[in-house]
């Protein structure tokens, strides 16, 4: 045999041994998950992908202990004092008051420089109108930003339980000083 017939033989040969080791067609379904079940591809309209080195490793599975998870082993979780959670219920409205200062402040601040939509030109953009207009656009986006934080913040409140009365035990707060000289 001369060469010109053995190579084509040989590659023959070796596309028949490659094609018994060959996968089925694999199917993309979705953006996780993989099939070589034609039938069940055909179902849920997956793609077939073409290349067939898909890699398949098996999970592990998750190990669970009683001592993980209280909700996971059907116990209650542990209540929390009522005076825990009044005083948490306060740190928790005295940070959104804050934020709601905070944001308010930075709304006044927008506001000032938006001048109802004519804010002052700065810099170059006396002579670059488009940048100015840029300015403007992404202060007008800014301060509706704010509004809609300002809104969120009213909301939270809205929901947080009101600040507890003083109780009618308690001492007194002294608002003035006691006049000396008195007549």
């Amino acid at each position: 045999m001369d060469l010109k017939h053995t190579l084509p033989t040989f590659l023959f040969l070796l596309g028949a041994a490659s094609a018994g080791f060959a996968q089925d067609r694999a199917y993309k379904c979705g953006s996780n998950t993989y099939t070589n079940d034609p039938a069940a591809a055909k179902d849920v309209n997956c793609k077939i992908i073409q290349t067939n080195n898909v890699s398949v490793i098996p999970g592990t599975a998750v190990k669970v202990t009683a001592n993980s998870s209280p909700a996971a082993s059907g116990t209650a979780a542990q209540k929390v004092d009522a005076n825990d959670q009044r005083a948490r219920d306060a740190d928790a409205r005295a940070v959104l008051e804050a934020e709601l200062k905070r944001a308010e402040a930075r709304r006044a601040e927008l506001l000032a420089e938006y001048k109802d939509g004519k804010p002052d030109q700065q810099g170059i953009e006396s002579r670059n109108h488009q940048k100015y207009l840029d300015r403007v656009a992404e202060l007008k986006a800014a301060i509706a930003r704010n509004e809609s934080d300002i809104a969120g913040i009213r909301r939270e409140l809205g929901r947080s339980p009101a600040p507890a009365p003083a109780s009618a035990g308690a001492a007194p707060v002294a608002t003035a000083a006691p006049a000396s000289g008195a007549k």
